[in-house]
């Protein structure tokens, strides 16, 4: 009988710090499903991501802890705990955290994001 199913084993890389300025823990991007990805993001009080677009990519934020000013193509739109976000392929983005703790928010990209997708805007 045919395998029809695919595990990925746990990757131990934990959560890391990026140029975006933010924190990422990668829950789920792997070759082995190369239709999305699934992490979560960590931005401290304060801080603004670096603005960037995804070449390629949706993502879609759903906000899990904090508040924050979400920026995208020039339009700036408030996210709390539970709102979500739709941001489109090439779309300039990025978030300000603008609560009292950290802002946590799960990344779902399709398809997966990859390094070479990602284009910083502010250089």
């Amino acid at each position: 009988m045919a395998e029809d199913h695919k595990i990925v084993v746990a990757n131990d890389k934990g959560e890391f710090w990026t140029d975006e300025r933010c924190y990422i823990t990668e829950l789920h991007n792997t070759e082995a499903s190369p239709e999305a990805s699934l992490a979560v993001a960590r931005v401290e009080v304060g801080v603004t991501t670096q603005l960037h677009s995804l070449t390629g990519v949706i993502e879609r934020y759903i906000v899990r802890q904090g508040e924050g000013m979400l920026e995208v193509n020039g339009v700036r739109r408030k996210l709390m705990v539970g709102d979500q976000a739709v941001i489109p392929a090439q779309a300039p983005q990025r978030i300000e955290n603008t609560g009292s703790v950290d802002l946590e928010f799960y990344c779902l990209c399709t398809p997966r994001f990859f390094p070479e997708s990602y284009v910083n805007l502010e250089q």
